[in-house]
């Protein structure tokens, strides 16, 4: 979102786009029900809503260790012996991810109920949990401290290196998806938006140093911490090798019984 957000390419999107944040599960519903056009949503949504075209180019993914999308383990006897899984309500893919992993991979089905995204709140109620975003990171930062304060060993998997581990694939989290009935009213070419956001990616890509800066403040995890997330676990280039991710996780979604066949992969 580099050009959205600043000159001097920022008071030119703002003619052609009207931005507002929300998490990635509600991006996907704005976009279900028209009041979005684009979104950035992750890509279990994209089996649920057939309309919606992928803008090429843009992707939120990890070629390995992810760190933002953990499972915390509380169960003694690790992963396989996991019965009850507390579940991010924040995000759609990590949680149909993760059933996959254990349906799929570990050959168990665990019960997966809906949290608030409260690590202690989730393990006083169940196995293990997975968190997303700054609350995954946060426990990361924490999970020295943490076991100094209770003394109780935890397991921190991190789900995209587990699907890299068991496919060798890319784990692809989000997708920026488009309502093709909006673009064929606004008077703006596919080529234009493609271009629009493919570059601020480029440009964002370019000032990870400033975006370090910016962060820094409104996360308590070391700057050092939020570089790497950005340089280094976080791919941002929605190639083949995550295409072929994307096309794996539909069908084993699918297979598992986690989500609906999805629609073949459709382009903006």
């Amino acid at each position: 979102m580099w050009d959205f957000e600043h000159p001097p390419e920022m008071a030119r999107l703002a003619e052609r786009y009207r931005i507002h944040s929300a998490m990635p599960s509600r991006c996907a519903a704005e976009l279900a029900d028209g009041t979005a056009d684009i979104g950035l949503i992750p890509i279990s949504a994209y089996a649920t809503t057939p309309e919606l075209a992928i803008l090429p180019g843009c992707t939120i993914a990890s070629l390995g260790r992810v760190r933002s999308i953990i499972l915390v383990v509380k169960h003694p006897d690790g992963i396989q012996a996991v019965r009850r899984v507390a579940g991010d309500t924040a995000s759609r893919a990590s949680n149909a991810y993760a059933q996959i992993i254990f349906r799929k991979f570990l050959g168990v089905e665990p019960e997966f109920v809906l949290h608030t995204p409260n690590l202690e709140a989730m393990l006083d109620d169940c196995d293990a949990a997975i968190l997303i975003g700054d609350p995954a990171l946060l426990a990361l930062e924490d999970k020295a401290a943490r076991f100094a304060r209770t003394g109780q060993h935890l397991d921190y998997l991190d789900l995209g290196q587990e699907w890299k581990r068991h496919t060798g694939l890319p784990w692809v989290s989000a997708v920026w998806a488009v309502r093709p009935d909006a673009v064929a009213v606004s008077g703006l070419t596919s080529a234009s938006i493609i271009d629009d956001f493919v570059r601020s990616r480029d440009h964002g890509m370019t000032h990870i140093e400033d975006l370090v800066r910016e962060w820094a403040p409104r996360i308590p995890v070391p700057a050092a911490t939020i570089r790497t997330y950005l340089s280094t676990n976080i791919h941002y280039v929605l190639d083949e090798p995550c295409l072929a991710g994307m096309e794996l996780f539909f069908r084993y979604a699918a297979e598992c019984g986690v989500l609906p066949p999805a629609p073949q992969l459709r382009f903006l």
